[in-house]
């Protein structure tokens, strides 16, 4: 199945922080993603491929949790998450919970165009049974 999507990437970028490695903490988790660095301290970046941040949800294990924040901020158009900046700089997924971190989070806003967006959050994160996807 062909997936025709758009992911919008924010990443805020402090004074503190050296910008070339929020760029690494991006492209660790969105390795095709296009970085431009905005006015304001802010990096955005945009993909149309999840494959790579799926295998590592997978390598991860972490599915289950994945579809939950997903769904969380899901509506018709579409989904949002957010990302530990943190983590991401190690190449690891960590969902960003409760307040914002200190440094900010990246903020991922997913716009599924083909197919519908549950059954593409199923494609990224599909639904487990003990722990492991359940196949067709």
């Amino acid at each position: 199945m062909i997936y025709s999507i758009d992911v919008r990437i924010e990443a805020p970028v402090r004074a503190t922080e050296v910008t070339d490695r929020v760029a690494d903490a991006v492209t660790n988790l969105f390795p095709n993603a296009e970085l431009e660095h905005e006015s304001g301290g802010q990096l955005v970046a945009e993909t149309h491929s999840l494959d790579a941040f799926s295998d590592l949800l997978h390598e991860q294990e972490i599915l289950d949790t994945a579809r939950r924040e997903f769904t969380k901020r899901e509506d018709d158009s579409g989904f949002s998450f957010a990302l530990k900046k943190q983590a991401a700089l190690k190449g690891v997924v960590n969902f960003a919970v409760g307040n914002p971190d200190e440094l900010g989070d990246i903020d991922v806003h997913v716009t599924v165009r083909d197919p519908s967006v549950d059954e593409f959050i199923d494609h990224v994160a599909p639904p487990t049974r003990d722990g492991r996807p359940i196949t067709d």
